[in-house]
C-alpha cells in the first residue's frame, strides 16, 4: 500500500476528514483499492500522514455510500462488485438515461449541443493518446451534460445518488479491447438524434448504449469470477 497517497494535500479550506474521505473514495472507484481489500486504519493513517480519527470517520462514511463493508470482528473491507449489484445499477440507469435523452431532445440548448460535440472530440483526442483516465472523466462529463439538459432536477438527483456505483462500473467497462471505439460511435448517434430533436430515437439509442455497457461489464465480472475460481 506504500506510496499510494503520497500526493494528498492538506487543504486549509476543507476538514481533514473530508480530504481523507475523498482520497479513499477515489482510490476505491479507480480500483487502486481493490474489491475485498482490507482497510487498515493504522497503515492508511501512516501513509496519509494523518491520525487514525479522520481515517476512521472516512471509512464510516464510505460504508454509508456502499463502498465499504464492515465485517464483525474482522474490520473494514472494500465492497465487492457482484453481478447482482451491476444488474441492479444498470437496470435503473438504463431507464434514467433513456428518459434523460428523451427530455434532452426536447429541451436541450444549442450551447449544450456544442458542449456534447466538444466532449466527443475530447474523448477522441484522449483515445488517440491512450489516456484512459481522461476518457473516463470525459465520458462522465458527456452523461452529466445530458442529464442537465433534461431540465429535470429530480432526475439529476436520483442519478447522483447512484454516482459512486456508476463510476466503479464505468471504469470496469473500458477493460474490454475494442469497447472504446464502439462507445464513441454510440455517443455520436445519441447526439445526432438529440440534435434532430428526435425524442423516441434519442431514448432508444441511450437505452441501447447502457445495455451494451452492461453486457460489457457483466462479461468482465464473469471473467473475474472464473479467475477467482481457478485460484
Amino acid at each position: 500500500m506504500a506510496g499510494r497517497f503520497k500526493t494528498i494535500r492538506l487543504d486549509n479550506y476543507k476538514p481533514l476528514r473530508e480530504i481523507v474521505f475523498q482520497a479513499l473514495r477515489e482510490a476505491i472507484i479507480s480500483g487502486e483499492l481493490k474489491p475485498g481489500e482490507r482497510l487498515m486504519e493504522v497503515q492508511l493513517a501512516e501513509e496519509m500522514g494523518v491520525s487514525r480519527t479522520p481515517v476512521r470517520e472516512a471509512i464510516r462514511k464510505l460504508e454509508l455510500e456502499g463502498l465499504v463493508v464492515m465485517v464483525p470482528r474482522k474490520g473494514a473491507y472494500v465492497a465487492g462488485l457482484s453481478m447482482k449489484d451491476a444488474a441492479d445499477v444498470f437496470e435503473v440507469r438504463q431507464s434514467l438515461e433513456g428518459l434523460a435523452a428523451a427530455l434532452a431532445a426536447e429541451r436541450i440548448t444549442d450551447e449544450e449541443i456544442e458542449s456534447l460535440e466538444r466532449v466527443l472530440l475530447e474523448i477522441n483526442d484522449a483515445a488517440e493518446k491512450n489516456d484512459i483516465n481522461l476518457i473516463i472523466q470525459k465520458d462522465a462529463e458527456f452523461h452529466n451534460i445530458l442529464f442537465k439538459a433534461s431540465r429535470n432536477d429530480r432526475l439529476v438527483q436520483i442519478i447522483n445518488n447512484l454516482k459512486e456505483q456508476i463510476d466503479r462500473f464505468r471504469i470496469q467497462s473500458f477493460e474490454n479491447p475494442g469497447r472504446l471505439k464502439k462507445l464513441m460511435e454510440e455517443h455520436k448517434k445519441i447526439v445526432e438524434a438529440i440534435t434532430e430533436r428526435n425524442v423516441e430515437k434519442a431514448k432508444k439509442l441511450a437505452e441501447e448504449h447502457i445495455e451494451k455497457v452492461e453486457n460489457n461489464v457483466m462479461d468482465i465480472l464473469r471473467k473475474q469470477m472464473d479467475i477467482g475460481d481457478d485460484n
